[in-house]
């Protein structure tokens, strides 16, 4: 599959390709955008897009964390 869509000129996307939207925050882990600015982020004016991307950095303390030790984690949970 070709990444052309993700590398659109008129779009400044954080898109990192990992969709997963936080339950809590309803906060995409990947770029950290709510799913309002992600479905509406094409039809944002480069103002709007900018304002975004300057905040992101203030919501990484709004998720959960991205990794808690995958498959050998889970076990040794389900062993306790």
């Amino acid at each position: 599959m070709s990444d052309e869509v993700w590398k659109r000129d008129e779009i400044e996307s954080p898109c990192i390709k990992v969709c997963v939207i936080d339950p809590k925050s309803r906060l995409c882990l990947g770029c950290l955008r709510s799913i309002n600015e992600i479905g509406g982020w094409s039809l944002m004016s480069a103002d709007e897009r900018r304002a975004v991307m300057a905040d992101l950095p203030a919501r990484k303390d709004q998720v959960a964390p991205r990794r808690r030790g995958g498959r050998a984690a889970r076990l040794r949970r389900s062993e306790d």
